[in-house]
C-alpha cells in the first residue's frame, strides 16, 4: 500500500513541479492526473501497482468534497451576486463537455472499426 501511495503522490508532485516551472495555466492536480493517465497507457502494469491506494481514495471520495462545500458556504454572498455568470459558465461548459465527449466516442469507434476491432 505504501508503494502504491508513493507512486500516486509522485505523479502529483511531478505535476506540481511542471506547472510551477513552466508556469502552466493548469492546476497541479490536473497535470498530475494527466501524467498518471499517460503513465498507465505507456506502462499498463502500473494499474495493479496503484490499484490499492486508488481504491482507498475512491471509497472516501465524498470527504474530498467537504472543503468545496465549506468554500461555497463561506462565499455565499459573492456567489449570489454572480449567479447568472456562474450559471451560464456551468451550462456552456457542460454542453461543450458533452459535445467533446460525443465526438471523442465517435472518433474512437471509427478508429477501432478501421483497425479491425469490434465494438458493442
Amino acid at each position: 500500500m505504501l508503494l502504491s501511495l508513493a507512486i500516486l503522490m509522485s505523479f502529483q508532485l511531478i505535476g506540481l513541479f511542471l506547472v510551477t516551472i513552466c508556469s502552466l495555466p493548469v492546476p497541479a492536480p490536473v497535470m498530475g492526473m494527466l501524467l498518471l493517465i499517460i503513465g498507465l497507457l505507456v506502462y499498463p502494469p502500473l494499474l495493479e501497482r496503484t490499484r490499492q491506494s486508488a481504491n482507498v481514495f475512491l471509497s472516501h471520495l465524498a470527504l474530498f468534497f467537504v472543503p468545496a462545500g465549506v468554500g461555497l458556504i463561506e462565499h455565499a454572498e459573492r456567489i449570489q451576486g454572480e449567479a447568472l455568470a456562474i450559471f451560464l459558465a456551468l451550462l456552456i461548459s457542460t454542453v461543450l463537455g458533452m459535445i467533446v465527449t460525443a465526438l471523442t466516442i465517435r472518433w474512437t469507434k471509427r478508429w477501432l472499426e478501421s483497425s479491425g476491432e469490434k465494438t458493442k
